[in-house]
């Protein structure tokens, strides 16, 4: 092959690879349609349940060791600070709008029921006051 020749394939196989790249790079649509219009932008997320509050510790069945009889809940967003009336305290987090992940020295997982109420994964319950 001649120098004049693997020049022109050189130069070709640039200009195919270009275009090809080209191609793929921007959004696809066929010929003689409209573009599709965006999807509608999602709801704004809904504000987490309030659990700000006083709540009294039910034997579930295991007894109220952790918080002692009642417990206060404070909230700001989805975060949490979980204070029981003999003086235990824990930061927590909402992690969805129907569960709890306490941490040490709680470290227990809560099921957040319509009520309000806490099923805690210690076998104990807590009702909001």
């Amino acid at each position: 092959m001649s120098e004049a020749a693997t020049q022109k394939f050189v130069l070709c196989s640039a200009v195919f690879i270009t275009l090809g790249i080209l191609a793929f790079s921007g959004d696809a649509q066929a010929q003689g349609q409209s573009p599709t219009p965006a999807a509608p932008a999602a709801p704004a997320a809904a504000s987490p349940p309030d659990l700000s509050g006083n709540y009294q510790c039910k034997p579930n069945p295991d007894p109220c060791l952790w918080s002692g009889d009642s417990a206060s809940i404070s909230q700001s967003g989805n975060m949490l600070q979980i204070k029981g009336t003999n003086g235990a305290a824990a930061d927590a987090m909402l992690t969805s709008d129907t569960t709890i992940s306490a941490s040490a020295t709680f470290n227990s997982i809560g099921i957040i029921r319509p009520d309000h109420s806490i099923d805690w994964s210690d076998g104990t319950k807590w009702s909001k006051q």
